[in-house]
């Protein structure tokens, strides 16, 4: 079975210059009329070129996603921000130290699902706990809606990707909380630096005034705007990657720090569970295993036909020569 394998590219660090771009902007309130195969095409799109893409209209609500915003960044004032500050972390920037690996943010994760693990983590009150919850809730309803439309545009079965990502639980969901802290020293330190998210599908609740987010694509940095209006950023991991057999790429990215803000990325990961394997789905895969001449004499009768069918056909011929459909 041929399995894809990412290219070398994203295992690099480049330089390039920023660059502005006009990110894609997924309406899910049209995906109910008659624009919704225009909203798919341009879901395929953003999936396909870019690798993220802005979520309006998501029916989450507004007044919950600002109560966490608030509190995360109430618990980061009361519980972090001393900590950070009295690290080593600002020591080696002062002396000048190389801090190539080192990245400059306050962060913590929450497990959701199987089971959640907030009630075993420190200074985190119900109202939290509650509060994130009930926020997380209607996320998850976000991501499996998000999956089967990625599931549809990739020709796959409506349930695909959340069966794929099941194990005997469903599958995994855990949210990084993190603050990437004022920084005195930016050209010394990334805030994140360059990767790719080894999951599945990433919803992003950040600040709505200090940038940072920073996506590679076609040899430049995007700079990713502040979340104004509750837009949820996406992007896709290295999960989704293999799975579409490369169709859809999951995109670096960084965090750059800043000199006169704190920035908040409160990123909830909708991923395989633990168990789970992964590989590309079969419909996606080209046939292997035949001889040209086979493939030929399916080709003599169907050359000025759409292609699809052909590859379907050697497939199953794979299996057999009795299984050859012409």
């Amino acid at each position: 079975m041929p399995i894809y394998t990412p290219p070398s590219a994203h295992c690099s660090h480049p330089e390039q210059e920023k660059a502005e771009m006009e990110i894609p902007v997924i309406d899910f309130k049209k995906l109910d009329g008659e624009s919704r195969s225009n909203t798919l095409a341009l879901l395929h799109e953003a999936c396909e070129k870019w690798g993220f893409f802005m979520i309006e209209n998501h029916n989450i609500d507004k007044e919950l996603m600002a109560k966490v915003k608030a509190l995360v960044n109430q618990h980061y004032e009361e519980n972090m921000k001393g900590r950070f500050y009295n690290s080593e972390i600002l020591k080696s920037l002062e002396d000048k130290e190389i801090t190539r690996n080192i990245d400059w943010e306050s962060a913590f994760f929450i497990w959701h699902r199987p089971e959640s693990n907030m009630n075993k983590l420190e200074g985190l009150p119900m109202d939290f706990q509650n509060t994130m919850d009930e926020y997380i809730n209607q996320l998850i309803k976000l991501a499996e809606n998000l999956s089967e439309l990625i599931s549809e545009n990739l020709g796959l079965e409506k349930n695909f990707i959340k069966q794929a990502f099941s194990g005997s639980k469903g599958p995994s969901v855990g949210t990084k909380v993190a603050k990437y802290p004022q920084c005195p020293h930016p050209e010394q330190v990334r805030g994140l630096r360059e990767h790719t998210d080894a999951g599945g599908i990433i919803l992003l609740l950040q600040d709505d005034e200090v940038p940072g987010l920073e996506f590679f694509k076609d040899g430049d940095w995007v700079e990713i705007p502040p979340s104004k209006n509750n837009k949820i950023f996406v992007n896709t991991g290295d999960q989704l990657e293999v799975l579409s057999n490369g169709i859809y790429k999951s995109a670096l990215h960084r965090v750059m720090t800043d000199k006169n803000g704190s920035r908040l990325s409160i990123a909830t990961f909708y991923n395989p569970a633990g168990e789970a394997i992964i590989s590309p789905a079969s419909k996606l895969l080209y046939p292997e295993g035949f001889s040209f001449q086979d493939y030929l004499k399916i080709y003599a009768d169907t050359k000025f036909a759409d292609k699809a069918p052909r590859f379907e056909s050697m497939k199953k011929f794979a299996n057999g020569p009795q299984d050859l459909l012409v």
